[in-house]
């Protein structure tokens, strides 16, 4: 279900889509989160201010899931993770799961984030993902903070 592409680890998101190398899609999805703290949640998560955040506020699992109308191709997922700014909440782990709903999800990656978690996915015809946060640099069991 995945395989390699060409897009440079550490790439820019914006910069490739000003070049035209990849295309921004995910405002075709609605996006849901598993929990989130009042001012803290998708509409932070999406926006490009990196001031904002999500914040989760709640138990584990930390969920992020992303739901297509209809069967997409997803190349790339990216992430920003800033740990410079707060390495006990910012992931170190996570899963990416996906399938055509809630049910049928398999993991397909679980990575360890370095300082740039930026990842080629190529992914065929799903219409869900989902991303579990699943372990922070510091152990801290508290709220998740970041961004795609």
């Amino acid at each position: 279900m995945t395989t390699p592409n060409k897009t440079p680890p550490g790439a820019d998101p914006k910069q490739l889509e000003r070049t035209g190398t990849v295309r921004e899609i995910g405002s075709q999805a609605v996006w849901s989160l598993s929990s989130c703290k009042p001012g803290f949640g998708v509409d932070q998560l999406r926006d490009d201010n990196l001031e904002t955040y999500w914040q989760s506020d709640g138990s584990q699992p930390h969920l992020v899931n992303i739901q297509f109308r209809r069967k997409t191709t997803v190349k790339t997922l990216c992430i920003y993770a800033d740990y410079k700014s707060d390495e006990s909440y910012t992931p170190s782990k996570i899963s990416v799961r996906v399938g055509n709903n809630f049910h049928n999800l398999q993991e397909i990656r679980l990575l360890e984030l370095v300082l740039d978690p930026t990842f080629p996915l190529n992914l065929d015809n799903v219409t869900q993902v989902e991303v579990e946060l699943l372990k922070k640099k510091k152990g801290n069991k508290k709220t998740q903070q970041w961004k795609t």
